[in-house]
This record gives structure tokens, C-alpha cells and sequence, in this order.
């Protein structure tokens, strides 16, 4: 079973820019596929962004596309997520998640089978 730490959130003005790092242990990292999820108050989580275990394949949800960028570092087993152009619809809590099936990269937030315990994003307009 695989632990996942996240960090990086604080508080940005908006047209600012945060990277958010996903620390993972107690797995063989390369076993899983990645993604990154968001819940804002009162909303649904929702899928941003997902990367597969060799980081050759990513997908972003089209409201964030072109401003964030989801990577990976096996060797440090760690993911990450490079936001630009920050606005303050993207405030949220920022999870990431594991998905056992390394290969493929999906957005359904039940398909993943670890999460870690969140990172508060706010954007200040």
C-alpha cells in the first residue's frame, strides 16, 4: 500500500504560479499511474491532471490545460503540478491520487486507489 504526502499549497495572487509536490512511499512508485484532483467548498472533486507510470502519457481537464503541467520523478518518487496563470476559480483543496493500473491515465476519481490528505491552494484576486 502506497502513502501519499502533498505540499506546496499556500496562498497566490491570481496570474501567480505554484508547484505542488506528491511524495509517495510504501510502494514500488512505478506501479502507479498518477493524477491530481481538486475540491473547492460546496463542489465536487474533479479531475486536473494525470500522468502514467513512465510519464509518457498525461491528460488535463480542459480547464486547466495550457496553464498546468503534471511530471513525475521516479527516482524521487514524486509527483508534481506546475500551475501557472493562476485565477481564483482554481482555489480548492489539491489531492493526489494513485491508480494501480500504471499504464493508463483516467479522470474518474473512483478508479484511483490511494489519496493523500490534501493541500489548501487559495488564489487572491
Amino acid at each position: 500500500q502506497v502513502q501519499l504526502v502533498e505540499s506546496g499549497g499556500r496562498l497566490v495572487q491570481a496570474g501567480g504560479s505554484l508547484r505542488l509536490s506528491c511524495a509517495a512511499s510504501g510502494g514500488t512508485f512505478t506501479r502507479y499511474a498518477m493524477g491530481w484532483f481538486r475540491q473547492a467548498p460546496g463542489k465536487e472533486r474533479e479531475f486536473v491532471a494525470g500522468i502514467n507510470w513512465s510519464g509518457g502519457s498525461t491528460y488535463y481537464a480542459d480547464s486547466v490545460k495550457g496553464r498546468f503541467t503534471i511530471s513525475r520523478d521516479n527516482a524521487k518518487n514524486t509527483v508534481y503540478l506546475q500551475m501557472n496563470s493562476l485565477k481564483p476559480e482554481d482555489t480548492a483543496v489539491y489531492y493526489c491520487a494513485a491508480d494501480r493500473e500504471p499504464s493508463r491515465v483516467v479522470q474518474p476519481a473512483g478508479d484511483y486507489d490511494y489519496w493523500g490528505q490534501g493541500t489548501q491552494v487559495t488564489v487572491s484576486s
